[in-house]
């Protein structure tokens, strides 16, 4: 087997990145526009039926741009995971002929999803825009929520990534784990439509912790967030569970790496 010499991890990374992108809008006609559209399309349908017919927002300033916010960072998650749970028997062959770090190919397509998040926030700020929503003086700490979001998901994908080589029935079971998340996770209602000791169970959830939190720091102060309802000590289940996560994930990762070539 080959080994990769004199080349930059961080530098294959980056390739593989923006060849995964570029790759999965190919011959594509309206291309990248795909990574705008899906969440727009979806965020109307949502928008309409929940604010025309079950009344839901009405509590909430800004709730077009609260649910689309939602959307795109809940979408993030369901692609990248969803995307990287193949990552290793996508790249087969590769792994055979040559050797570098496993985890790079896993990394690489999460932050391909990335990219792809990245384009979608534009999307949500030029809505901010014409919604005259202007963000609190503690929107920068967005950025450290991304951060949070990116080390939760990329934990979850080195886990599914690394099942997923000896058990395929991981991607059905995970997608079912997915509806079943999406309604969870407070992204088409208000946490004031539930009753708080359920408020409470759902915000242990990080990544609706995630997503409240940016709601809260961009959008509204009307956002139910973790400190807020959560009593001490569980307070800091949501906040520390991505980090958690994240280490589970590497090490059953890197345990598993060194079959991955005789399995795929």
């Amino acid at each position: 087997m080959e080994k990769i010499k004199n080349y930059s991890y961080i530098g294959l990374i980056k390739e593989l990145s923006l060849t995964d992108f570029k790759l999965k809008y190919q011959g594509s006609f309206f291309g990248y526009l795909w990574s705008l559209t899906k969440p727009l399309m979806l965020f109307s349908v949502l928008y309409f039926v929940f604010t025309r017919f079950f009344k839901l927002g009405g509590s909430i300033p800004n709730y077009p741009v609260y649910l689309l916010l939602g959307i795109v960072l809940f979408n993030y998650f369901i692609e990248s995971t969803m995307a990287s749970m193949g990552s290793i028997v996508g790249k087969g062959d590769l792994i055979r002929k040559v050797y570098f770090p496993r985890i790079i190919l896993t990394i690489s397509t999460s932050i391909t999803a990335l990219i792809t998040l990245f384009l979608n926030l534009i999307v949500v700020f030029i809505f901010m825009i014409f919604s005259k929503v202007m963000p609190p003086v503690d929107a920068p700490l967005f950025l450290l929520l991304l951060v949070e979001l990116f080390i939760l998901t990329s934990g979850v994908s080195l886990f599914l990534a690394s099942l997923f080589v000896r058990f395929r029935d991981i991607a059905h079971i995970w997608e079912v784990c997915n509806q079943v998340l999406f309604y969870a996770v407070p992204i088409i209602y208000p946490l004031s439509f539930v009753p708080q000791k359920i408020g409470k169970i759902l915000l242990l959830n990080p990544l609706a912790q995630i997503i409240q939190d940016s709601r809260y720091v961009l959008i509204t102060d009307k956002s139910t967030i973790a400190s807020t309802i959560l009593p001490f000590p569980y307070i800091f289940i949501p906040y520390l569970l991505p980090f958690f996560i994240f280490a589970i994930g590497y090490w059953f990762f890197q345990k598993s790496a060194a079959k991955f070539a005789e399995e795929v």
